[in-house]
């Protein structure tokens, strides 16, 4: 975490603060106003403490608004309004402990760019934004996300919440990108049920939500294919995020939107707890 406001993180650099953290041996360059001299009585050696400060956290909430992100299955909630409550409720959770927060809404280009911001009429600005974006275009998720790893140009979270309709080696190029710029990443990967086990019975016609194209099959005659498909790709995608170091979650809109959250949230705390 970086930033010059007093928060709720740990911060990464380590200087003069409440908190003592450890001792370690002086080098030349240290400030000499940091040397502790009772240690140097005791010990004939020079050392330095070192202490630790909380400060706010920067986080980019990337929320994909693509054509395929509007479909949902029967009695259940679209993609676009899973990601809708996942965003919002990290803004939220970001703003109620003085962290800056911003949204990015992306389909073919970056329909909306709401830079990170402390505030509580900017809170509801992102909020406003979510509630009126709707999910049309085609994806071009991994440009936009080489876009964003210039432009964000202070270190930060980000969070893409998609359904990562492209191809995973396009995803892995973007990711290395957002990590060589020092950014945090972190994927909630949206999936319907009926992705995952297609289980459709009879002659049903497929249309592409992005392209427009058609295509009108007998679901018994590709099942087979399909799963060997989505199996490859998940695979693939589980590849790449480990290869990436992104914080991955790959989540069923089935399930309620509260638990990939308290996992993300809780995953998170353990890994800050790591020393």
């Amino acid at each position: 975490m970086q930033g010059s406001v007093s928060g709720r993180h740990a911060s990464p650099h380590r200087g003069s603060s409440v908190e003592f953290a450890e001792y370690r041996k002086y080098v030349p360059g240290d400030d000499l106003r940091r040397l502790d001299w009772r240690a140097f009585g005791r010990t004939d050696r020079y050392y330095v403490k070192e202490f630790e400060a909380d400060t706010n956290l920067r986080c980019c909430v990337v929320l994909d608004t693509s054509g395929s992100m509007a479909y949902a299955s029967k009695n259940q909630m679209s993609k676009i309004d899973y990601g809708r409550r996942i965003a919002a409720s990290l803004a939220y959770l970001a703003a109620q402990q003085g962290d800056a927060v911003g949204l990015a809404c992306v389909a073919n280009k970056l329909v909306q760019n709401i830079p990170p911001r402390r505030s509580a009429a900017h809170l509801k600005v992102m909020l406003d934004t979510l509630e009126q974006t709707q999910p049309k275009g085609e994806t071009q998720l991994p440009a936009i996300l080489d876009e964003l790893a210039e432009t964000i140009r202070q270190r930060a979270l980000i969070v893409v919440i998609s359904d990562f309709f492209v191809d995973p080696a396009l995803l892995k190029n973007c990711f290395e990108h957002l990590r060589f710029r020092k950014h945090d990443v972190a994927a909630f990967h949206l999936l319907d049920t009926q992705e995952l086990e297609f289980t459709f019975q009879r002659p049903v016609r497929f249309n592409d939500m992005e392209g427009g194209t058609h295509l009108f099959v007998e679901p018994s005659e590709i099942a087979d294919r399909y799963h060997r498909a989505l199996q490859t790709y998940l695979i693939d995608m589980q590849r790449i995020v480990l290869e990436s170091s992104v914080d991955y979650h790959r989540v069923t809109t089935s399930e309620a939107y509260e638990h990939p959250l308290m996992r993300f949230l809780i995953r998170r705390t353990q890994s800050r707890g790591v020393r």
